[in-house]
């Protein structure tokens, strides 16, 4: 479509004038979309013209675009433009991560939110991925069982797995959950993840296989299970990692659940039980 014909189809566009000015930016382009003008991957009108629509200067709308951008709904393309996210939105991990810092959102929590969110994706996905995404699922899990000599990568490909799971479910409410939580496990997990023992990441590229396996085959209720099941292994197996670490006397910094505290009470226990008191038979 012409910017000409664009103009004409939005020239009847208001915003309120109580709207901050970011805000009216942010009203403007989401009435674009309501309206048909815009899809995923559509471009948005040059940054002049949103001054022209908006009645704004420029920085500000600059500011309406920094606000779209952090919503994931806009993309920007160097030397050509802002368009449309083509993909589900992807919203910014940055609130979750504060969260965590001021409540101390614990393990057990975090891995309660994946299983009520993941399991159901899972059976979505065995109802609804295309041939493409199978395809791509495939050689996802395939690759999985080469990287688990390095904990880095295979924790990359590991969210990248569950990202991918995610948009087969073609519901992009939960795949912009399921995006959002990735990216605080992510963050969290990127500096334990060295930890767990080689086994761990095996099991795990087995579970992404039975897991891809039942998505495959169109068994929803098996694709659920075996999404639950590796959830719950994951969480036993990381659990056994903050055991291994207190054991050895290493500081961890990570919020936890009360039984994983107690854990490491009885532990930090017998090491001290273990170690020779110096003083002992000295007067």
């Amino acid at each position: 479509m012409g910017r000409k014909g664009f103009a004409s189809r939005t020239s009847g566009f208001a915003t309120t004038s109580r709207q901050d000015g970011p805000e009216r930016v942010v009203a403007y382009v989401r009435g674009l979309v309501e309206c048909g003008a815009l899809g995923p991957g559509g471009r948005l009108p040059a940054e002049r013209e949103l001054v022209q629509a908006v009645g704004l200067g420029r920085l500000t709308v600059r500011d309406g675009l920094h606000a779209l951008r952090a919503m994931g709904v806009v993309e920007t393309r160097h030397g050509s433009g802002s368009y449309i996210a083509a993909g589900p939105p992807r919203l910014a991990s940055q609130p979750l991560n504060f969260l965590e810092a001021l409540h101390r959102v614990s393990c057990d929590e975090m891995y309660e939110a994946r299983r009520i969110l993941e399991v159901d994706v899972a059976g979505l996905a065995a109802e609804r991925a295309t041939a493409a995404e199978l395809a791509t699922l495939g050689k996802e899990v395939a690759s999985h069982f080469t990287l688990t000599q390095d904990p880095a990568a295979f924790l990359t490909h590991d969210i990248a797995f569950h990202r991918l799971l995610s948009a087969a479910s073609r519901n992009p409410i939960l795949a912009t959950l399921v995006e959002m939580v990735s990216e605080a496990y992510y963050a969290r997990r990127r500096e334990s993840a060295p930890r767990a023992p080689e086994s761990a990441r095996r099991r795990a590229a087995d579970m992404h296989r039975r897991i891809y396996t039942a998505v495959r085959s169109r068994n929803v209720a098996r694709a659920r299970q075996a999404m639950d099941d590796h959830i719950v292994q994951a969480r036993r197996a990381q659990s056994l990692e903050v055991v291994a670490d207190v054991a050895e006397g290493e500081p961890i910094y990570e919020a936890t659940s009360s039984s994983t505290w107690r854990v490491r009470a009885a532990v930090s226990s017998l090491r001290r039980k273990a170690t020779p008191n110096p003083t002992a038979g000295t007067t």
